[in-house]
């Protein structure tokens, strides 16, 4: 019998990954935007020569970068040179206010800002300084009380204006060797379902091993050429995109403000094999596709369904729902994106990762509960978190190692995992529990219904069950969903509280694209109020 073929082994630094992507993959595209595309070879010569660059300009191992630009070729050549040198990338959200932005800067001590000049209607230097009551802060030593730790923002498209010498690119040389998998590569910030966002710290080693556990189930190997519109500033666009493509040897196609007519022209002339984003996104491209005539045929098994032609999706539920983290550095369980689950399994996220254990445990006592039994998710491997800014490590983790997530699940008999929502998110109706991801996925069942959000209103008679729909608001009626909701659900999961939306713009988000469940519960009061006034 033949041997097995020993699985490669994954790079354990940045440095190490983009050394390897060089010598086995070369002049192959490593990353393409509309505007520019760069190869795996030249990948490792430009980060090299920005690297020295960032070291002639003072930046060093333990530096703290806040990078704010769009999706694109240059914001993966920053984010490696930084990496390379064992700088920490701070991504920040194209979509932060100005105070928010100060909050995050100052939460992960950033020392050095990178910073595109405008994008979507911002003006990033422009709306810090006037935030820090200050005259400019583009390209000079910055002093000021709020940020501490902050001396110098650049442009991101002019950055360093420095020439490396030939002592300093020894300097760089020593640098990269040093570099170990417990050095921090990133702080990436999450704001969960509600809250103040954190910065979660993440090492090069817990990084790499967490993305290269998920490459096989998402269905990501050398040939593949990824589309992913998920902005790299988001763990979904750092770890399931760069990473995964430079860790598979896969190429990456991406762009800095994805719009339909712009996105199916650049599927169709990459040849994108793999789609993954959000279900609806695929929906809304597959509509248009069909009136265009765009030829989507390289995209292959694994894909959102959406873009698929029906010969190559699964069966209705039969494929798993992804699940993940930023503290998990992205999805932690999963299952072959082109395979069915087994039946029983159906409407799962599938089994944890090798590499990620999994226990469920009462939300009260803080007990592992038996199989089929709801509680909160607690994760512990080696691709967890390293820490979240300014939190001691006994204040996040268990005696045990075991990180809680906050997040609701059972575990059937079979190791599958079916999620809950948010264990701050559940609340008792009467004195039974109302999991609101529960009453979301039966009404978006609904004929004419593209969304639903679900949360408590709280009145004088205790909670009420609320529900803001997604719909065709001039043809659907609180009557019609009450009815079909009743052939879905108990009675006391049932909607008493009903806000009618034309459009899914309307749902009020934070700047991670996540539902603001407090926005969303006072909009749902305001429902309330007025229809108990009438």
């Amino acid at each position: 019998m033949a041997d097995t073929p020993e699985t490669p082994e994954t790079p354990d630094t940045l440095d190490a990954l983009v050394r390897r992507g060089c010598a086995e993959h070369g002049t192959k595209p490593a990353v393409i935007d509309p505007a520019e595309r760069i190869d795996y070879a030249t990948l490792d010569s430009t980060t090299m020569e920005l690297a020295a660059a960032f070291v002639a300009a003072g930046v060093g191992k333990g530096t703290r970068v806040g990078l704010i630009m769009p999706n694109g070729v240059r914001w993966v050549q920053i984010a490696v040179a930084l990496g390379r040198i064992g700088a920490v990338l701070v991504p920040l959200s194209t979509l932060l206010a100005p105070r928010e932005l100060v909050a995050q800067l100052r939460a992960a001590s950033v020392q050095t800002l990178i910073t595109v000049n405008e994008f979507r209607g911002h003006r990033y230097p422009a709306e810090l300084a006037a935030e820090l009551d200050t005259t400019g802060v583009l390209n000079r030593t910055l002093y000021h009380q709020a940020l501490p730790a902050l001396r110098t923002v650049w442009e991101a498209q002019a950055l360093p204006a420095v020439t490396a010498s030939d002592d300093v690119r020894d300097v760089v040389a020593a640098m990269t060797a040093a570099l170990t998998p417990s050095d921090p590569l990133v702080i990436m910030f999450t704001s969960g379902s509600s809250g103040t966002p954190k910065g979660v710290v993440h090492s090069h080693g817990n990084a790499l091993r967490a993305v290269a556990s998920s490459l096989a189930p998402r269905c990501i190997d050398s040939g593949t050429r990824l589309y992913l519109p998920m902005p790299f500033f988001w763990v979904g666009g750092f770890g399931a995109g760069v990473l995964s493509a430079l860790l598979a040897g896969a190429t990456l196609v991406t762009e800095p403000a994805p719009q339909p007519d712009s996105t199916l022209e650049l599927l169709e002339r990459e040849r994108v094999t793999l789609f993954r984003g959000w279900p609806d996104q695929a929906e809304a491209l597959a509509r248009q596709s069909d009136s265009t005539g765009v030829d989507l045929s390289a995209l292959r098994p694994g894909s959102l369904d959406g873009l698929l032609p029906q010969a190559l999706r699964g069966r209705p539920g039969a494929r798993a729902k992804l699940f993940g983290m930023t503290e998990a550095f992205g999805p932690y369980c999963g299952y072959p994106a082109d395979t069915d689950m087994p039946e029983s399994a159906w409407g799962s996220c599938g089994r944890p990762f090798e590499g990620m254990e999994i226990r469920i445990v009462d939300v009260d006592d803080r007990t592992p509960v038996p199989a089929g039994t709801v509680g909160e998710i607690e994760i512990r491997g080696p691709h967890t978190l390293r820490g979240i800014c300014r939190r001691s490590r006994e204040d996040l983790f268990t005696a045990d190692g075991f990180y809680p997530t906050g997040d609701l699940a059972h575990l059937d008999d079979d190791g599958f995992m079916f999620y809950h929502g948010r264990s701050d998110d559940m609340f008792k109706v009467s004195g039974a529990t109302v999991y609101p991801s529960e009453v979301e996925a039966a009404l978006r069942t609904v004929s004419g219904v593209g969304g639903a959000f679900v949360t408590n209103v709280v009145g004088g008679g205790g909670d009420r069950v609320g529900a803001a729909v997604v719909c065709d608001a001039a043809n659907t009626t609180t009557a019609g969903l009450r009815s079909a909701a009743r052939e879905l659900l108990s009675s006391f999961k049932i909607p008493t509280v009903w806000l009618l939306l034309d459009s899914d713009d309307l749902i009020p988000r934070g700047t991670t694209g996540k539902v603001d469940v407090r926005r969303l519960r006072d909009m749902l009061t305001d429902a309330a109020t007025l229809e108990d006034s009438r």
